[in-house]
């Protein structure tokens, strides 16, 4: 087995044979403030069955009707990955998967005494016995078992292996060990699990309250499981579940265990992250937005002439690509390659002060985008850029109305839809747009006119607006900021006028100008 560099992995593991159960559509669901649709779980579900998980728990049939739907909905899929659901220790949490066509149920039943006795007011023998009756009972109608001892890493070990032996016994598929508060070390994970993989197959549950959650699931794997539950960026209760992307890859890397398809696995995220509305924090491995970026003046020089040189592994192996971010320790070599990106050369002189420019704005604690760095260039060189939107007048009225503004924009026909406009309206490829909106105040109703004025043909959004200062006297300045958005750009500008609403729509179309026009270069190239 070779690592996604071609060379030999420096560690083996003695379990090669690994496959994942993803509950992000269960597990993952119950973190606070996630509900997903129907029609985003079927979403989910689709992307973890391009990536080639095994098992795919769908919900809780027991949670109510609307959730029953759901899981149907993800089982009529028809998908090659068994799709499970939850159900505790009860006959009719059993009956309810079965109402939704599941292939199999996550049997989970007490196993640490706290649970036992404090939660569900049972004793250790009236748990195995029930097992018992539910395991067969779930057999006998033709659905796949596991059975998970919840809390299994404050279990008594001797009893939890015991409840394995019923469970195993009476026909279930395999046994879940679970870690489900994070409690448990790699130690313990590892003597756990190697026990219980005496007695038949083995999974692994864990979370990351301890920050071991991808640790504990290795141990886990190197001590027999051959099953890991997990969710797709790690997201979960409390701390979260162990993240999949990051099992998957520590397992193809270090160990050269091959399990799912790591390219898929960066748009499996996005679609878990937009669903879930939980985005992964900047720095998290493999899909947070930093996993591939390079600022350092040092890194980014290094990663330029070799691409091993700062990186485990190619981001393209997990279907991304390497950014080579602006900030304060930004150096020539990286703003360059920025530059190149967007077809630009500057001279020497001119890369000094781009470089020194866009270090003052990250010290500002700016994050500086690629359009904030076109917008440096274009001041630095004196060159022209081909604008796509540009302001040509606006009149706001207040006082005891509604207020009210008008705009008229110049924009280019590509950012329109065609049914925005006739073919007599356009001319050499621009079309006059004149909008009106209303609003809590002349600027807020400016804002809503050049939406008018732009249509729906963009996704770009205001994300922040401030007055940024004002000078004194009867002629005061006012220097407006607006930062706007596209997907993952961002850019902010800032106008200065006597009238805060013509800066504020100078500084807003400018915005939304530099975004709209980042698909393509917007400086033209130096000739000489």
């Amino acid at each position: 087995m070779t690592d996604l560099f071609g060379g030999s992995p420096e560690h083996t593991l003695s379990n090669a044979d690994v496959s994942f159960l993803d509950t992000t559509l269960r597990d993952g669901e119950q973190a606070p403030g996630v509900s997903l649709t129907p029609e985003e779980k079927v979403e989910i579900a689709e992307a973890l069955e391009r990536a080639g998980v095994s098992v795919v728990e769908a919900g809780s049939a027991c949670t109510g009707e609307g959730e029953r739907a759901a899981i149907s909905r993800v089982t009529d899929l028809g998908l090659d990955a068994t799709v499970t659901s939850f159900a505790r220790g009860l006959q009719a949490d059993i009956d309810g998967a079965l109402a939704c066509d599941v292939d199999g149920v996550n049997l989970v039943v007490p196993s640490s005494d706290r649970h036992v006795e404090r939660k569900v007011g049972s004793t250790r023998d009236e748990v195995l016995d029930s097992t018992v009756e539910l395991v067969e009972y779930a057999k006998d109608h033709g659905l796949w078992v596991e059975v998970i001892g919840e809390d299994g890493s404050r279990a008594d070990l001797d009893y939890l292996a015991a409840l394995a032996e019923v469970s195993l016994d009476a026909g279930a598929d395999r046994f879940c060990f679970a870690d489900t508060v994070g409690h448990a070390g790699p130690e313990q994970t590892a003597d756990a699990v190697e026990r219980l993989a005496a007695l038949g197959p083995v999974s692994a549950h864990t979370h990351d309250d301890l920050g071991l959650g991808v640790t504990n699931a290795l141990a886990a794997v190197e001590a027999g499981a051959d099953l890991v539950h997990a969710t797709v960026n790690g997201v979960g209760e409390r701390a979260g579940n162990v993240a999949l992307e990051e099992v998957v890859m520590a397992l193809s890397h270090v160990y050269g265990v091959d399990t799912l398809d790591t390219e898929t696995l960066y748009d499996l995220g996005s679609v878990a992250a937009r669903t879930t509305g939980m985005r992964p924090a900047p720095n998290k491995a493999v899909t947070g937005a930093n996993a591939f970026a390079h600022e350092s003046g040092i890194h980014t020089d290094g990663t330029l002439k070799d691409d091993r040189m700062y990186e485990p592994y190619p981001p393209e192996a997990v279907g991304r690509e390497r950014r080579l971010v602006l900030g304060k320790h930004a150096g020539r070599a990286g703003v360059r390659a920025a530059l190149a990106e967007h077809g630009l050369d500057v001279t020497e002189d001119e890369l000094g002060t781009v470089v020194e420019r866009v270090k003052d704005l990250a010290e500002r604690g700016r994050r500086v985008t690629d359009a904030d760095l076109l917008a440096v260039t274009e001041d630095v060189t004196g060159r022209e850029r081909e604008r796509r939107v540009e302001l040509v007048e606006v009149t706001a009225t207040a006082g005891s109305a509604t207020p009210t503004a008008s705009v008229r924009l110049d924009v280019d026909q590509s950012v329109l839809g065609p049914d925005q406009y006739g073919d007599d309206e356009v001319e050499d490829g621009t079309v006059e747009r004149v909008a009106s909106g209303t609003g809590s105040g002349p600027v807020d109703a400016a804002v809503s006119a050049v939406r008018k004025a732009v249509g729906g043909a963009t996704d770009v959004h205001l994300t922040a607006y401030h007055v940024d200062a004002i000078t004194g006297g009867t002629d005061a300045l006012v220097t407006v900021e607006v930062t706007m958005a596209r997907d993952d750009d961002e850019v902010t500008v800032a106008h200065s006028d006597a009238d805060i609403t013509r800066a504020s729509v100078e500084a807003m179309v400018d915005a939304l100008d530099r975004l709209l026009t980042d698909e393509q270069p917007r400086l033209a190239p130096t000739t000489d």
